[in-house]
């Protein structure tokens, strides 16, 4: 187990305290991070139960009960050995409790899909479904001293890759040659689950492709997620390879003067759409503002991209910001013709400013 296990039992209780307020009877938790968050443990094809009173449930496949109990704090461990088993047993803790309001999280992550969705309210078509995805990402968005610690962590592994990209790009190389030595250097440093984009051309998301390679004369955007414990943190960087000409010096003249702009504006209590604003102005009178793809920020921690995330969430960017809540700046890129230009960091909030975590 990562942690101490009062950490994890604290998350839970916190949680049974908002589904009580909510009137929720009880949550199933599938969605991978949020398995984490409360079990202190990566476990694949997650399903974690938990009432409103009372002890939390796992359930395993047959042969796995024994190792999840030596790495997880919950002692309730049921395995399964067909899928319907797993069905009934949902249904068994549902109504044997009388269970008339269940807590789904409709998230957009790894197992959280709609099928399953359409699989329990076919299977409990008494019970009302809540989704809890604002409930779990309460507790989640504000981190607490032993998440941040993951999250330094995380970020002297994601700079030592960022340093292997630097010295590996070169003319000639395949995206995915420079995301290859990056990954491996991720991975060796501690990294389980590490994320890598390199782009040549101008996207702003960029899985690298095999056949896309380093130009003579452009720009190559890395952007890198480390974990540590599950925990990211989030960096990138645009790399100059020789005479790219006037128009990239320029966007990179401008991308830091805003990258400078967004640390100086993003303080406690600030709304992150009041930041948003003062960019997209800054871009506009710089001439850039056709190329200025809004979302300055979002969250970091057991995802690379969690709420607040103001870059394709628009409600979210009413978000304030609070003290240890963990934020990208600047997210954004310059499109241009030459490709994305990119500046991105890790902080955390502290209320006399920001903590730089790569």
């Amino acid at each position: 187990m990562m942690g101490k296990p009062e950490i994890f039992k604290r998350r839970v209780e916190r949680f049974q305290e908002l589904l009580r307020e909510n009137d929720i009877d009880g949550a199933v938790i599938r969605t991978l991070s949020s398995f984490i968050y409360f079990t202190g443990i990566k476990w694949l094809r997650p399903s974690l139960l938990i009432p409103a009173e009372g002890e939390p449930i796992v359930y395993t496949v047959k042969g796995e009960a024994e190792l999840f109990r030596q790495r997880s704090w919950i002692e309730n461990v049921v395995e399964f050995q067909r899928a319907e088993e797993l069905m009934a047993g949902v249904v068994s803790w549902i109504g044997r409790n009388g269970f008339g309001r269940v807590g789904l999280e409709f998230g957009i992550e790894r197992d959280a899909y709609l099928i399953f969705l359409k699989i329990f309210e076919r299977l409990n078509p008494t019970v009302e479904v809540v989704d809890v995805f604002d409930l779990t990402m309460r507790l989640r968005m504000v981190k607490d001293e032993w998440e941040l610690d993951n999250i330094r962590s995380a970020g002297r592994i994601a700079a030592r890759g960022m340093k292997v990209a630097e010295e590996t790009i070169k003319p000639g190389l395949s995206e995915l040659e420079v995301a290859a030595e990056v990954v491996r250097e991720l991975m060796l440093s501690g990294s389980e689950d590490p994320k890598v984009y390199v782009s040549t051309t101008p996207r702003a998301h960029a899985e690298p492709f095999r056949d896309l390679k380093v130009p003579e004369n452009g720009v190559v955007t890395v952007v890198i997620g480390a974990d540590y414990n599950h925990y990211y943190a989030n960096t990138a960087r645009t790399f100059v390879v020789g005479e790219p000409g006037e128009r990239v010096k320029k966007a990179i003249e401008v991308k830091e003067e805003a990258y400078r702009m967004a640390l100086e504006e993003t303080r406690v209590g600030v709304t992150l759409n009041a930041v948003e604003r003062k960019l997209e102005k800054f871009y506009r009178e710089r001439g850039f503002g056709g190329s200025y793809i809004a979302g300055y920020t979002h969250g970091v921690g057991l995802l690379i991209e969690e709420p607040p995330i103001a870059t394709i969430v628009v409600p979210q960017r009413a978000a304030k910001v609070r003290e240890n809540m963990v934020l990208t700046v600047i997210h954004s890129p310059l499109m241009i013709p030459e490709g994305a230009i990119k500046h991105e960091d890790t902080y955390i909030v502290k209320k006399d400013g920001l903590e730089r975590v790569t």
